[in-house]
């Protein structure tokens, strides 16, 4: 046992310094700062989320979305009392080495210019999305990985990440600027399906979520607050400002009340406890906020994004009530975190609104904004008939490359 011990930290040591020094490399060759003056080479070259941001107004939006992925993804995993401190760091592991991988792939793909990649405040926002991806879908497997393992899944799950991203955002124009699809429903599938590969039969007695004391909820504390705080920022980060901002954080933040409230009707009527626990209401917080992550730009509407919100938060208290234990038993899926309730189907209702919403958009209702969520439509270059089917294929895109991509790492 002590050998198989020192071996494992052997691996991990030397994987970590071959990553580091395989980037370190990759960065010298290819990475340079972006001009201050330019808009950024994504704006000249793809149509991507990117577009049209000004560094100087980006850096705040960055930095929230940065304390949002390391913070308040950080400490979701941390309410495992099995688990605790050792995903936290298992966490701060796969955020230090996604970050980088994915400035060097989502580089080649948005910011690419002339042999170079240009890194700015966008690119970091774009690698902050991926790199909370990853973590989502590590709350899938957590517990049944060693490190090593985490950062081959953060090896390619950023590559795959990428590539969805690129085929919905720069090939069809898709409008997903919180992620709904991108970031929660791919993070949250792709997760699954490494789960499904690596199930363990002993593991299925196990009460993994039900973890008890009071180190758990205080990690749910404060990571419910951080999701309170940032997450507007975060569903707004990539949307163009001075217009289109106000809406993303308003939308967010009726979805996320109306949703905390659902989980108050739902559980005591669900659970004989005669307390609600911290880490039940962080779950009903990050499923209005997945839930608003395609539609947060568009026209929701206040009375709309309760409505959106309040349904959103019965997901999970009714999945892992009944949903859960049906994946574990038939289909040999084991959610250490339950991904799927919080991200997954939320994500999946999400990109099922903002197929609505677009189907409902018109030059009347939108004015000037139009162009700034629906650009391709505005411009005349398609029709509303047809951004709508592309953001119906959006969806079972999204869900092959997850599941397809999830079971080759695992």
């Amino acid at each position: 046992m002590p050998e198989h011990t020192t071996a494992s930290r052997l691996q991990l040591s030397g994987l970590c310094f071959l990553l580091q020094i395989l980037t370190i490399i990759l960065f010298a060759v290819f990475v340079r700062y972006s001009p201050e003056s330019s808009p950024g080479p994504c704006s000249q070259q793809l149509n991507c989320s990117w577009r049209n941001q000004d560094l100087g107004f980006q850096h705040p939006r960055f930095r929230d979305v940065h304390l949002q992925a390391l913070l308040g993804f950080g400490l979701l995993v941390a309410f495992l009392g099995r688990y605790g401190p050792g995903s936290v760091a298992i966490s701060i592991l796969v955020v230090a080495f996604a970050i980088q991988w994915a400035v060097l792939i989502q580089g080649f793909s948005y910011f690419f210019l002339n042999g170079k990649i240009y890194v700015g405040a966008q690119s970091m926002v774009s690698a902050d999305f991926c790199t909370a991806a990853i973590l989502i879908s590590t709350g899938a497997i957590l517990g049944r990985v060693n490190p090593v393992q985490m950062l081959l899944l953060t090896l390619l799950g950023v590559t795959l990440f990428t590539l969805n991203e690129y085929i919905l955002l720069s090939l069809m124009g898709v409008s997903d600027s919180g992620g709904s699809l991108t970031v929660h429903t791919f993070g949250a599938y792709f997760g699954l399906m490494v789960s499904r590969i690596l199930h363990q039969p002993h593991m299925d007695k196990r009460k993994e979520q039900q973890d008890t004391g009071h180190q758990p909820d205080v990690f749910a504390v404060v990571g419910t607050i951080y999701l309170w705080i940032f997450w507007p920022s975060f569903t707004s980060a990539t949307t163009v400002h001075d217009n289109a901002e106000p809406w993303a954080v308003l939308n967010t933040y009726f979805s996320l009340v109306a949703s905390t409230l659902a989980s108050f009707v739902l559980l005591p009527v669900l659970y004989e406890e005669s307390t609600l626990r911290m880490v039940q209401i962080q779950d009903a917080t990050l499923a209005g906020m997945a839930v608003m992550g395609m539609a947060g730009e568009m026209l929701v509407t206040p009375f709309g994004a309760l409505i959106v919100g309040f349904l959103a938060g019965l997901i999970p208290p009714l999945g892992f009530r009944f949903l859960t234990p049906v994946l574990c038993s038939r289909l040999k899926i084991q959610d250490t975190c339950g991904v799927h309730n919080v991200h997954g189907l939320p994500g999946i209702l999400g990109a099922l609104l903002g197929m609505l919403l677009t189907a409902l958009a018109t030059a009347d209702a939108y004015g000037g904004r139009l162009e700034l969520v629906f650009p391709l439509v505005a411009q005349g270059s398609r029709t509303a008939t047809d951004q709508v089917l592309c953001q119906l294929c959006a969806l079972p895109i999204t869900l092959l490359l997850a599941t397809l991509g999830g079971s080759l790492t695992g």
